[in-house]
């Protein structure tokens, strides 16, 4: 059972930056596909960004496009979530989720094609 740690989030401004790390703590990282999910009190988790295997695919929901940047460190075996020009909205636990369907260059935001996930980190945008 592999087992993925989030950090990284905090009480930002709206406006601001946060940056979100995930980790794997039995196997590297890089044999997932790796997504980022965010659920808000009352709402249903959903799918902000993901990255293949191999780094070169990524691929974003509307809500974070142009605003998020998803990237693999790999010396540091990490995958982080960049987030700029943060609102409100994007108020939530943000939890990352590793894949093993799908080859080395394919990405999903669909919540059912992730078989691991982390416990959260919670992302609070308020002045």
């Amino acid at each position: 059972q592999e087992q993925l740690v989030e950090s990284g989030g905090g009480l930002v401004q709206p406006g601001g930056s946060l940056r979100l790390s995930c980790e794997a703590s039995r196997s590297s990282i890089d044999y997932y596909t790796i997504g980022w999910f965010r659920q808000a009190p009352g709402k249903e988790r959903e799918g902000v960004s993901c990255i293949s295997q191999s780094g070169d695919n990524t691929v974003y929901a509307d809500s974070g496009k142009d605003r998020f940047t998803i990237f693999r460190d790999r010396a540091k075996t990490t995958v982080y979530l960049q987030m700029n020009s943060l609102k409100p909205e994007d108020t939530a636990v943000y939890y990352c989720a590793a894949s093993v369907s799908g080859g080395y260059h394919s990405t999903t935001l669909a919540r059912n094609d992730y078989r691991y996930w982390g416990q959260g980190t919670q992302v609070t945008v308020s002045s």
